[in-house]
């Protein structure tokens, strides 16, 4: 009886053994445990500070087992610049089993694997976002013209507080629909409450723990567990998307786009007879809400990380508007040039950028043949997960990399440099394709509210908590804010 029992589990143990053993030359790690691997090294609810103490112990390259699968953890500029730039493709993939990639059924664009359809739709996002205005006065109307929905919202709180989290995600969303959809939605409207509020809730169950369980525990994915939900807000979404889809269909004329659906649909009717064309309608949908995500989310909590730490540093707050002030004086709106001559207001928004850290972890790669990293060697289709923690707080590449101050990006004479440890957006083939418009919002909106309010942390709200919530976003803790109108200059 005891050897029918012993047996199959020595099978199982040594099984395991030679299966979860790391490669000859692989990077080192913490022990890995039979089935588990080493997720009771790491908390479910947040690792970024665990991911910081193996690096102490196990260098800036190390691996470790989420259940049976290896990771690699890359830290620090030296090694991130080496994986994700001088070898970018080799190290461009994506993992293609983990729970984001179930939740959105494998379409889209940010969670494609590396190969012709992944580069044929990021080329296409890029081609279709610049002529729809990105980088051109077109796409500073469209922000601008947003950011007078944000001011009378601030307006008729003036004197009292105001919570901005559903403010700027809005805002932010808004912007963002108008280049993917043609046009904006009210703040109250169905389609945006529902979107935000589905984004919020899957952004935060994809880096929690179940979304972890999900993805080292295989055997507990058909079990009706909190992980479900996000499958649910997806379909909500999609059904949401389909509706303007279908109103785009009735309503386009071909060859005469008014925006980013109506373009992949022309494109769609130029590639109808290519039978290798991965450009589709079950496509598109996904493919919009992927773009509409990471339009929204990373922006709205850069945005909401900007405003906590104006509030609690005035000091910065008013050097900032004695500098609009004095570039802006006689100019009825700020335009995106005008950041050439805002030194100050730049390294303020970069310095927010770098301890808002939005993308902590970036989005997880893997490898697309063998390579190697730091002289380690890596298989191919290893997970690889950037810490960009690691480079924007990094000892020798930051003036003070553990707290905030713009002085991380103003040189001796007070002009702005950009460290080559800014990757908040990550780097290499990879590296963010809505960079751009995300670097145009913050400067405008940021600027235009500065111009126009002084922002104070309440009285009574107590010591303001700096510390964010753990997603695959991380997002400042809920907060009030007080609202006072300058005097315009």
């Amino acid at each position: 009886m005891l050897a029918t029992i012993l047996l199959p589990l020595c099978v199982f143990l040594i099984l395991f053994n030679i299966m979860c053993r790391r490669p000859k030359n692989f990077p080192p790690g913490p022990t890995i445990l039979p089935i588990l691997g080493n997720i009771l090294s790491l908390s479910l609810e947040n690792p970024l500070k665990d991911f910081e103490r193996l690096r102490k112990t196990y260098g800036n390259v190390y691996s470790v087992y989420l259940g049976p699968r290896p990771a690699v953890i890359l830290n620090g500029v030296q090694a991130m610049k080496e994986a994700l730039i001088s070898k970018g493709t080799e190290f461009a993939g994506r993992p293609q089993d983990l729970y984001v990639n179930d939740t959105t059924n494998r379409k889209g664009v940010i969670l494609a694997d590396y190969g012709s359809s992944w580069k044929d739709h990021r080329r296409f996002a890029l081609m279709t976002l610049r002529n729809f205005g990105l980088g051109k006065q077109s796409m500073e109307e469209r922000i601008l013209g947003e950011t007078e929905f944000i001011i009378n919202t601030l307006e008729n709180s003036i004197g009292s507080t105001l919570s901005p989290q559903l403010m700027f995600h809005n805002a932010s969303s808004n912007i963002i629909c108008q280049v993917l959809f043609g046009k904006r939605f009210d703040y109250d409207d169905e389609f945006i409450k529902v979107i935000v509020r589905c984004f919020t809730e899957n952004a935060k169950l994809a880096n929690g723990p179940w979304a972890m369980l999900y993805d080292s525990l295989p055997m507990i994915r058909s079990l009706p567990l909190p992980f479900m939900k996000a499958f649910e807000n997806v379909k909500t979404c999609q059904k949401h998307a389909n509706q303007l889809l279908a109103e785009h269909k009735r309503t386009r004329i071909p060859k005469e786009p008014r925006d980013f659906l109506d373009c992949y649909l022309d494109e769609l009717d130029k590639r109808r007879d290519d039978e290798d064309c991965s450009f589709s309608e079950k496509q598109l949908t996904m493919y919009a809400l992927d773009i509409h995500f990471a339009g929204t989310d990373t922006t709205s909590n850069t945005l909401l990380t900007a405003f906590l730490y104006l509030m609690t540093h005035p000091d910065v707050q008013e050097r900032c508007q004695e500098e609009i002030d004095e570039v802006l004086k006689g100019k009825a709106k700020v335009f995106f040039d005008d950041r050439k001559n805002m030194p100050y207001m730049q390294a303020v928004i970069h310095e927010i950028q770098r301890v808002a850290n939005t993308v902590p972890l970036s989005v997880f790669h893997s490898t697309t043949k063998n390579t190697e990293v730091m002289g380690y060697s890596i298989p191919k289709g290893t997970m690889i997960i950037p810490n960009l923690t690691s480079v924007l707080h990094e000892e020798g590449q930051w003036k003070y990399p553990h707290k905030f101050n713009p002085e991380n990006f103003l040189n001796d004479q007070g002009e702005f440099v950009k460290p080559e440890a800014f990757m908040p957006f990550s780097a290499g083939p990879r590296m963010c394709l809505g960079e751009g418009l995300a670097r145009m919002e913050l400067f405008l909106i940021t600027v235009t509210l500065l111009r126009k309010f002084k922002f104070t942390w309440p009285e009574d709200a107590g010591e303001p908590d700096f510390t964010p919530v753990y997603g695959v976003t991380l997002t400042p803790k809920p907060y009030r804010m007080k609202i006072q109108l300058r005097a315009m200059q």
